[in-house]
């Protein structure tokens, strides 16, 4: 949370540049507080695994939080009884005419496909144009962040030889951005995918910015200033996901390669080694407050 302070106190500047939040009495004597509104389309094939991974994150904060799940009606789901979507999701056309102060739209498992040849694409892009007037700050994860890159800025994803999975090291490449507050210079965070972005025609876009990247993983963290936050990998991923894809896979006869720097000694049988759950924690926080919750209005 920011800190409030004398408008007149000299060391508010100092703060700004060492890229510390504080707040002056004026604008903090202006500033209304409400419950936050949150939309959740979740596109995993895990739906109560990755609510419980999104909530988590979510509630780290002091803001009072109200969430809404959304499930697409043009989808038939195939891992999620339709007993459970209906009494715990509501389709989109329900919520089409609210507004809120946050979307987040998760990763899925069609990375192989082309977008236009996904059978929900035409409802998604709905809900991105939607996004545009309705929320405040969308943050995309995985598939999603390639997804509205393409839909938003044209910019196109690459395939893979083989999956990326593991956990690697990035660098903040903007350390002035209210997203990266806290987050340490190098860091890490988990990657699931067999697709990526290609640098250049990120660069090729005015509007996009890159804030994070990884030499193995690539682009990381891209913003158009805010209103869209596209993270190319799985911050929201706990500790144990990526062992449990590798036995998944592994199971399926897929043949999986290990995670990369995930098992110590890349031993199965090992318990998984945490380096990123503190700054995955950072970049929700960060988002929920500077991209939602200091710019959002209080009444719609």
């Amino acid at each position: 949370m920011p800190l409030r302070l004398k408008d007149t106190l000299p060391v508010i500047e100092k703060l700004k540049k060492e890229n510390i939040f504080a707040m002056t009495e004026e604008r903090a004597v202006h500033q209304d507080i409400r419950e936050l509104k949150i939309a959740i389309l979740n596109l995993m094939p895990d739906k109560e695994n990755t609510e419980q991974q999104l909530l988590r994150l979510l509630s780290n904060s002091p803001l009072q939080i109200e969430v809404d799940f959304i499930r697409l009606v043009s989808h038939k789901y195939k891992n999620t009884p339709a007993s459970y979507l209906l009494k715990n999701y509501v389709p989109f056309y329900q919520i089409e005419n609210r507004y809120y102060d946050g979307l987040i739209i998760t990763g899925a498992p069609v990375e192989k496909l082309e977008f236009e040849d996904v059978d929900y694409w035409g409802e998604l892009t709905s809900i991105l144009e939607w996004s545009r007037l309705h929320v405040t700050s969308t943050l995309h994860l995985c598939w999603a962040a390639q997804a509205g890159l393409y839909y938003h800025y044209g910019v196109r994803k690459t395939d893979y030889a083989k999956k990326l999975s593991g956990i690697y090291e990035h660098i903040v490449t903007e350390p002035t951005n209210e997203l990266l507050r806290g987050i340490d210079r190098h860091f890490y965070a988990p990657h699931s995918r067999h697709t990526g972005l290609v640098r250049e025609d990120i660069e090729n876009v005015p509007e996009l910015t890159i804030l994070a990247e990884s030499e193995k993983a690539g682009v990381y963290i891209v913003s158009d200033g805010g209103s869209n936050i596209f993270v190319n990998g799985h911050p929201e991923y706990d500790l144990y996901r990526l062992g449990e894809e590798y036995i998944r896979d592994t199971d399926a006869g897929l043949s999986p390669d290990i995670p990369e720097n995930y098992f110590p000694d890349d031993d199965p049988e090992k318990e998984p080694v945490s380096r990123w759950l503190s700054a995955s924690g950072l970049l929700f926080s960060n988002w929920l407050n500077y991209f939602v919750y200091q710019i959002t209005p209080y009444q719609f």
